[in-house]
């Protein structure tokens, strides 16, 4: 534990997150024609409407509609705990329903026939995007009134409210916990977002499962990767197997060498089932073992570190604002 805090607190100096922290601020950007990052945001909206997503529930095949504030609340509670800070769960929620809303216009503009007329499709008897209210009380036990009355709070802190960037929603992506620094979606999926750029997130290095480890046979990981891309060949010698590995700024593995063929980081990531692809390896004993940073992609709004912000004091305005650099928070 002492030698992940010690990693991430260098990162977050070299990033000069410390003193921003102390100034209370977020971090700035120049956002010429947009809202600045400081503006406050505008009120929400006291009561629920008839806006709503349509869900595809992949475990009955029917499609239900769910109200915002719905949605809100149940959004937040798919994604990080309700136990959480409630700033945190503001954050959550707002980002949720923005990354929806996103999808939603996709849809209008281009109709998936496969969603039924739906928004998306989740497996809700899981709760999976979204958490109904009988899933909730199953959930939560004795303290379903307690939590429900906390997501309900954080559902009308936020209610109407939305992120922004030149005018459109934007791709308001988060995962649980990042390596430090988070990622630029431009190198972990080649698209460029002026808002999904590295930042630190130095809190993110005190949670449980920030880093954990990986151990793999040499003939269990051939297996794995072959499974992934059956055109991969290995040598006799297994420490030669994985060589030349190519990383991000933030220390995720961008690609590497498997038996002489290059292959993408994500995919690597994918057909071994680490938790994220920040991660590095060694190989003794005919085995390989696999120390990995973070659970995740990394990009966007780390939920562990929405959290230690929320700790810290952080409004969930300035959460938003510090994960997504230059974005403004908007009435839908």
């Amino acid at each position: 534990m002492k030698r992940n805090v010690v990693e991430c607190l260098i990162l977050a100096l070299l990033l000069f997150v410390i003193p921003l922290f102390a100034m209370g601020g977020a971090p700035h950007e120049e956002n010429s024609g947009e809202t600045s990052s400081a503006a406050p945001a505008p009120e929400p909206e006291s009561g629920d409407t008839e806006d709503d997503f349509a869900i595809l529930d992949t475990s009955t095949g029917n499609v239900i509609h769910v109200s915002r504030l719905e949605f809100l609340r149940g959004g937040a509670a798919a994604e990080i705990p309700p136990s959480y800070e409630l700033e945190a769960l503001k954050a959550q929620a707002a980002a949720a329903y923005t990354y929806y809303a996103r999808l939603r216009e996709q849809q209008e503009q281009s109709p998936d026939p496969a969603l039924k007329g739906a928004d998306f499709s989740a497996n809700l008897s899981i709760g999976e995007k979204y958490v109904t209210p009988e899933l909730m009380k199953s959930r939560y036990g004795d303290r379903y009134e307690e939590y429900y009355a906390k997501l309900d709070e954080a559902a009308h802190a936020v209610n109407g409210l939305v992120l922004r960037s030149g005018g459109e929603l934007i791709d308001a992506v988060f995962y649980a916990i990042s390596a430090g620094v988070t990622e630029s979606s431009a190198d972990i999926w080649g698209g460029e977002r002026s808002y999904l750029v590295p930042v630190a997130s130095p809190g993110d290095c005190y949670a449980a499962g920030y880093r954990t480890s990986a151990v793999f046979s040499a003939e269990e990981l051939k297996t794995s990767l072959l499974s992934a891309d059956a055109s991969l060949t290995f040598g006799d010698d297994p420490a030669a197997w994985l060589t030349d590995l190519q990383r991000t700024g933030s220390g995720s593995v961008l690609s590497l060498t498997v038996g002489g063929v290059s292959m993408d980081g994500g995919k690597f990531r994918s057909a071994l089932g680490l938790r994220s692809q920040n991660f590095t390896f060694t190989f003794a004993d005919n085995s390989f073992t696999f120390t990995v940073c973070g659970y995740g992609h990394g990009v966007g709004m780390s939920q562990v570190g929405a959290q230690y912000m929320a700790e810290q004091g952080a409004s969930w305005e300035e959460i938003l604002h510090w994960y997504y650099p230059g974005i403004s928070i908007e009435a839908l």
